[in-house]
């Protein structure tokens, strides 16, 4: 099949190198959002799959909006027979999604109808999911809830941060979107309508979603840290700063200590939470690089009294 690829972040090259290696399609073309500034001198820069795209020799189109007139006529131009998605990052259309003949099909990183929405990834680790996967979908108007054509599973480990989890997806997903492919161009897959039980839904985690409640239960606060690493990162206040956390551990054994109340040793900072302790094991202070919980400690003399949070 001749395909029009459409995807933005990291996560979707493996999926658009699948794709390119494919001896059964031809990526005609990739859709991606604009360069967006990036870096200390925020300077344009292109998005991870328009990079992949121009090293492989492939038109890339980088409409402001999928609605706009010019993109949809170069997208009747060249005459996809389908276009798959993963995380383009703009909604698509009517009028767009009628061009292909076989629709667009997207990969999302959930078992749907679980966690529809812009972060499936993060919302299974915050919810202490123990398997989560991956699905490819016919997009329809609607929020991620067209019939799906098939899935794969993945375990959560007891440690992964989102950025773990979503790297084993981006791959895992990719030979499953190949495949899909395969089976809508020999018509050997159909599309099966989405229960009507079980829908959660699935934000965007903002930087208020991530600030940390020392109140909650040390196995929340250690999902909420592993589920905003690498972005938009767990954090705390101290002395009117942000310090973000980059890994901690639940300490059962580390009781006593009142929520936010820090306890400082040679080689370890603990902190009461609703619950037991959590251990910080990495943090990073506002304009800092991430450093070791203890070395932040020792650098900052937390003095008696002090809490994290406020």
């Amino acid at each position: 099949m001749k395909l029009v690829f459409a995807g933005t972040p990291e996560v979707a090259v493996p999926a658009l190198d699948a794709l390119l290696a494919s001896e059964r399609h031809e990526v005609a073309a990739v859709v991606t959002r604009p360069d967006a500034p990036a870096g200390r001198g925020r300077r344009l820069v292109a998005s991870p799959v328009a990079e992949r795209a121009e090293e492989a020799g492939i038109e890339v189109l980088k409409p402001a909006s999928p609605r706009d007139a010019d993109f949809q006529a170069r997208l009747r131009e060249i005459g996809p027979d389908c276009c798959p998605v993963v995380a383009y990052g703009a909604l698509l259309p009517k009028a767009a999604l009628e061009i292909p003949r076989h629709g667009w099909v997207n990969l999302h990183f959930s078992l749907l109808p679980a966690w529809r929405g812009a972060a499936p990834v993060q919302h299974a680790l915050l919810a202490g999911d123990e398997v989560t996967g991956a699905s490819t979908f016919l997009i329809e108007e609607g929020l991620d809830s067209g019939p799906v054509y098939g899935v794969i599973t993945e375990e959560i480990r007891p440690t992964d941060t989102s950025g773990d989890l979503l790297t084993r997806l981006a791959f895992a997903g990719a030979g499953l979107l190949a495949a899909t492919m395969d089976g809508v161009e020999d018509g050997s897959l159909q599309a099966v309508p989405q229960p009507a039980d079980g829908v959660t839904l699935a934000p965007k985690i903002n930087v208020e979603d991530a600030r940390v409640d020392w109140t909650a239960p040390a196995l929340r606060i250690d999902r909420l840290v592993r589920g905003c690493a690498p972005a938009p990162g767990a954090w705390t206040g101290f002395r009117g700063e942000r310090l973000k956390l980059v890994a901690v551990a639940p300490r059962p054994e580390r009781e006593g200590l009142a929520p936010g109340e820090p306890a400082v040793s040679k080689n370890a900072v603990h902190v009461g939470t609703g619950s037991h302790a959590v251990e910080l094991l990495w943090v990073q202070p506002q304009g800092k690089k991430p450093m070791r919980a203890a070395d932040w400690a020792r650098g900052v003399r937390i003095g008696a009294g002090e809490r994290l949070g406020g």
